[in-house]
Formats: structure tokens, C-alpha cells, sequence
């Protein structure tokens, strides 16, 4: 009980520094109905013709993108929490929770939950922008409160390695070109924004095996076409067991890097 309260203090801190950051909250909000609003709309002729309708499984591309602006979104608020290790360990606040009695595996898994609450935030958002541009989710509000959670479990894994990362990292910028360097390709090389069946033979290969497709297949599931396990479980088993050796890696580079 007294690590669970260590986690739930330090991942507070770190959710009292975001809602106090008014521009971050407010990228937060504006993003998503930038790229739903705009690429949604600009791309929603592309789905006009019957045989792309059949590739993406639905009438609508802005429901289908869905997923992937949620999945975007999330991946890039979970850089953040390896920047607040740099930034904790410049102003010396890091040495100072150090040297406090918690546990410092508390300390990543407390900035890793902040992350994944903060990507629910951002879903939740993204949901009801979603909803009054004409997405309509299939499984209705219960499934809503599940692509939450799929999302917050898969925060869990860039989280971690911006965590991991940043142990050994020195300077924001640093750690802010070496993910960028991971995000972008991540994104593009799944299945996010556009149906494997439109991709080439070698991209679509990557897209089968990229974490990011196995995240947006349940998801896209529970928006277009409802209840189906069948589809859904096998890409909530992937990420659930990578966002589990994430938690595992960045405990054990955390304390790794901070043995006296």
C-alpha cells in the first residue's frame, strides 16, 4: 500500500504541472479538432468510391482515422514524461525525491500512470469532438470507456521508453529527436491512417507487425463494427504484454541509472 502511494504522489505532481501548463492544455484540446476537422474532411472524398469503401470497412474516412488520431495523440503525450525526468534531474527536484523514504520504482510507474491518465484526458477529447463531427461508435458509451483504457495501456509503452531513455539522456533535445525519430516512422508504417490493403507489399508487411496497428485494430473495431472479441483480443494481448516489459524495462533502467 505504501508503493501504491508513492506511485499515485508522484504521478499527482506530475498532473498538477500539466493542468497548470495552460498552452500544453490548450494543444491538447485545439490538436485533435485540427486533425480531425481538417485531414477528415479534406480526405472524406477518398472514401466516395465503392472499392474504398470496402478497404476501409466503412462509408466514413474521418470514423475510420479515429483510432489513429487517438493513437497519435496519446504516442505523443507520452514523451513527456521522459522530458520531466531531464527537467526533475536539472533543477535537482529528482536527487531530492531520491533521497525521500519512497520506493524509486515509484518514481517512473508514478510518471508512467501521469501519462496514461493524461492520454485518457486527451481520448476523451478527441471522443466528443469525434462525435459531433457525425462518428458514430458502435459499441456505443461502454465501449467509449474501453478505447479509453486500450489507449492508456498503450501510452504505457512510449512512456516507458521516453522514461528509459531519459535516465541516460542529458538534454531535452536530445531525447526529443531521438523519439521523434521513433514516432513518426511508427505512425506511418501502421495502419492508422490508411487500410493495409492500399499499402505496398513491404510496407503492408511492417504495418502487420507495427504495435501501433495492433492498438488501432481494437479500437477501430469497437468504433465501426461493435462487440467482436474475436477481432479485438488478439491486438489488446500485444500491447498489453509490451506495455507490461515497458513498466518492467524502465523500473530496471531507473534503478540501474540511479545507483549510488
Amino acid at each position: 500500500m505504501m508503493f501504491l502511494a508513492d506511485v499515485w504522489y508522484v504521478a499527482w505532481r506530475e498532473l498538477i504541472k500539466f493542468l497548470r501548463a495552460k498552452v500544453r492544455v490548450a494543444v491538447t484540446l485545439v490538436q485533435p479538432l485540427l486533425w480531425l476537422g481538417l485531414m477528415g474532411n479534406v480526405m472524406q472524398g477518398f472514401s466516395r468510391s465503392p472499392y474504398v469503401q470496402q478497404m476501409l470497412g466503412t462509408q466514413s474516412y474521418l470514423a475510420f482515422m479515429t483510432p489513429g488520431i487517438i493513437l497519435m495523440t496519446v504516442l505523443f503525450g507520452g514523451v513527456f514524461s521522459g522530458i520531466s525526468i531531464i527537467w526533475d534531474r536539472r533543477i535537482g527536484y529528482l536527487e531530492k525525491m531520491m533521497a525521500a523514504p519512497i520506493s524509486r520504482g515509484a518514481i517512473p510507474l508514478g510518471k508512467m500512470l501521469a501519462a496514461a491518465i493524461q492520454g485518457g484526458f486527451q481520448v476523451l477529447i478527441i471522443v466528443l469532438i469525434a462525435l459531433g463531427l457525425g462518428v458514430r461508435f458502435a459499441s456505443g458509451p461502454a465501449g467509449i470507456v474501453l478505447i479509453v483504457l486500450i489507449a492508456m495501456i498503450f501510452s504505457t509503452i512510449l512512456s516507458g521508453f521516453s522514461l528509459s531513455m531519459a535516465v541516460t539522456i542529458k538534454t531535452q533535445e536530445t531525447l526529443m529527436a531521438l523519439v521523434n525519430f521513433l514516432t513518426m516512422p511508427l505512425i506511418f508504417t501502421s495502419n492508422a491512417l490508411f487500410p493495409r490493403a492500399a499499402m505496398p507489399g513491404w510496407l503492408s508487411a511492417i504495418a502487420k507487425v507495427n504495435p501501433v496497428s495492433h492498438a488501432v485494430a481494437p479500437i477501430r473495431e469497437l468504433i465501426l463494427h461493435g462487440w467482436n472479441w474475436g477481432a479485438m483480443y488478439p491486438g489488446i494481448a500485444v500491447i498489453a504484454g509490451l506495455a507490461l516489459a515497458m513498466v518492467l524495462f524502465a523500473q530496471w533502467m531507473f534503478r540501474r541509472a540511479t545507483v549510488e
